[in-house]
């Protein structure tokens, strides 16, 4: 096994924050994440009916805004080798996005404890999906099991 290179529980300090890469929804993500996952929603797949209904565009899934700034979340590598499982979250959506909007996220701890058993802790954060104008779009809030010190 590879040695961790992620933070262990006890080094993620209640309060502590950082933002992610950005990354920006392409026409592909949506078509290839609408079709996967069978979001057949007219309101992703027709720019006209879109509009009709208020939007400047067609939307781009809650869903899929999620997975994106779950996989930032992911790529700043906190939890390489450190993450154990990802057990809960609350997920709620702020504002729509849109083909071509670019992501990023902050991610500030709000808790941490040790596990029942082993070398481990419950870590609790609240991640803030930002668009390119700061705006936030989403914000989920996941709660995992992070391998501590031995």
């Amino acid at each position: 096994m590879t040695a961790p290179t992620g933070l262990f529980w006890q080094d993620m300090e209640v309060g502590s924050s950082q933002i992610t890469m950005s990354r920006t929804v392409t026409e592909t993500d949506l078509v290839t994440f609408t079709n996967w996952f069978g979001f057949t929603e007219r309101l992703f797949l027709e720019a006209g009916y879109a509009e009709t209904e208020g939007y400047k565009a067609r939307l781009v899934p809650g869903a899929l805004t999620y997975c994106i700034a779950e996989g930032l979340t992911l790529q700043t590598r906190d939890l390489y080798g450190t993450g154990l499982a990802f057990m809960h979250a609350d997920v709620s959506v702020k504002s729509p996005v849109y083909v071509g909007d670019t992501l990023r996220v902050r991610v500030t701890v709000e808790k941490t404890r040790a596990a029942s058993k082993g070398a481990r802790g419950v870590v609790e954060t609240v991640n803030e999906v930002l668009n390119q104008h700061d705006e936030v779009v989403l914000v989920f809030r996941p709660t995992r099991l992070v391998r501590g010190r031995e």
